[in-house]
């Protein structure tokens, strides 16, 4: 590995020196001394201690992306596009900006503060908090924080979100203006105070208004893995009445669709499916899906907006921003 001392030896100059020049501490350096500094740094492939310079400027340039929303145990959480797109446009932005990501998959409130204690990093982007222990150890931390698709409302923090409601309501009015009365709902595990909860409550507030009795035999909580998905599918067999299905998540809705073609059933003709999110595969899937659509990189580039702000103490205009949904339909429900 090469160190200061190396780059000191090949130019000439005293290791403070260039010391100096690679922590941008150079007004009394001359230019020519400068560009022999950065001359010798590429030649020699030297690579700075981020650790060593962290303790310089108690800064670590290291921003943690904590995952607390699905499990490391059921789904790998980059296989879902929807995070892909949200943490490939967080890291672009801290890139321009000097920053380095790190994911990190936190289940419990005792992992986030090993993590905490391992990594010394300046701030936090949380998918998954609810109003619990794990965000009590949250609520302690004194860095800049930023929930993504939270409803724990807090002053101190900020938070990017979703008309989860009203798009999983228009989803399933979608089915209802098509004649559809029979309509089942497939999510991951409802949490109250989540996204999930409000996409379910958005469900029910559309039967609600169309006067069709809510069927908790047609809810059905599973995992997005393929093996989950094709339970939720050998489920709905058990209910020829159904016609129609919200998904929470598009990821899900390929999954069952597949298990529903495998059981014989044909889509749209034998039963109507609505996703939500509007990721590459809503386009893919045979039928094309009809979906739910949200912008997944504006969600990214505010999330990190807001982190960017609050590192450099810019005052902020607002702590939450909740974005629109807007349905896109497809060829994955048929008008009865």
């Amino acid at each position: 590995m090469v160190t200061i001392r190396d780059i000191a030896q090949a130019t000439g100059v005293s290791a403070t020196t260039v010391s100096n020049v690679i922590h941008g501490k150079d007004n009394r350096v001359s230019a020519e001394t400068i560009q022999k500094i950065n001359t010798a740094i590429k030649q020699l492939g030297y690579v700075p201690n981020m650790s060593a310079r962290s303790l310089v400027s108690s800064s670590s340039k290291v921003i943690g992306f904590v995952n607390h929303a699905i499990s490391r145990r059921t789904t790998n959480f980059m296989e879902d596009p929807f995070h892909s797109a949200i943490v490939g446009e967080i890291e672009a932005a801290l890139f321009e900006n000097g920053y380095y990501l790190m994911l990190r998959t936190v289940e419990t409130a005792e992992e986030l503060v090993t993590f905490l204690q391992n990594w010394n990093v300046d701030g936090l982007f949380i998918t998954g908090i609810f109003k619990d222990k794990f965000f009590d150890s949250v609520a302690g931390l004194n860095i800049p924080i930023v929930f993504i698709d939270s409803y724990v409302r807090t002053p101190r923090f900020c938070n990017v979100g979703l008309e989860d409601f009203t798009g999983s309501y228009n989803a399933t009015r979608h089915l209802i203006e098509k004649g559809h009365r029979h309509i089942g709902f497939a999510s991951p595990s409802i949490k109250d105070g989540g996204v999930l909860q409000e996409r379910f409550l958005g469900y029910k507030a559309a039967l609600a208004e169309a006067s069709i009795p809510f069927d908790k035999s047609i809810v059905f909580q599973q995992g997005m893995d393929i093996a989950s998905c094709k339970i939720v599918s050998d489920e709905i067999l058990k209910h020829p009445e159904l016609t129609g299905l919200v998904v929470t998540a598009d990821l899900m809705a390929a999954g069952i669709m597949t298990g529903l073609r495998v059981n014989g059933l044909r889509i749209p003709d034998d039963i109507s499916v609505v996703g939500f999110d509007d990721i590459n595969i809503a386009q893919l899937v045979t039928p094309p899906l009809t979906t739910i659509r949200q912008d997944m990189s504006l969600k990214g580039r505010l999330a990190a907006d807001f982190m960017l702000q609050r590192l450099s103490g810019t005052p902020l205009d607002t702590m939450e921003v909740t974005l629109p949904t807007k349905l896109i339909e497809r060829d994955s429900v048929k008008a009865l």
